[in-house]
């Protein structure tokens, strides 16, 4: 059997924050705003992820609360393996996207799928990462944050019926 989530997630710019995506520090640009490190990519892996297996969204399982207070979200990501493979699932693959017109991302995204990859324990190879514009078009081409989305495709654990 195989499960599939998507995941979305959408953060503003701060200036007095680094920007971490997919666990990467971007140097020398805004970073986003958020309770955790804001890492919108991370966040909307987690939610497909929690999606397909069932487990509501990121918001009902670690909410804004002073335990996630500036954790890393690949932290709060590897938490929701773990949730996924006690209800009997692993990763097989994830696509992803992140959608910002600034800073420009393409130097970071094998480092982006390689720390997501590690996190959900697969291969590289099992993970993309890409990066696209809107050109010019809505919050994000007008420069005021990043959007990510994400899809995961989940695998049954061996001896596993549902």
């Amino acid at each position: 059997m195989i499960r599939v989530g998507t995941g979305f997630d959408v953060h503003a710019f701060d200036d007095d924050r680094p920007l971490i995506i997919g666990g990467v520090l971007v140097p020398e640009t805004p970073g986003l705003g958020g309770h955790s490190d804001a890492d919108v990519l991370s966040h909307a892996v987690t939610d497909a992820l929690l999606g397909a297996v069932g487990l509501g969204d990121l918001g009902a399982l670690y909410p804004a609360s002073d335990e996630w207070r500036a954790a890393s979200s690949l932290s709060i990501l590897a938490d929701a393996v773990m949730r996924a493979r006690a209800a009997g699932w692993i990763v097989s693959n994830v696509d992803c996207t992140v959608i910002a017109e600034r800073p420009k991302l393409g130097a970071f995204k094998d480092e982006m799928a390689t720390n997501l990859a590690h996190t959900l324990d697969v291969e590289p190879e099992a993970v993309s990462v890409k990066a696209t514009t809107t050109d010019g078009l809505g919050f994000t081409g007008r420069g005021e944050g990043i959007a990510a989305q994400a899809v995961v495709v989940l695998a049954s654990s061996a001896g596993r019926e549902s």
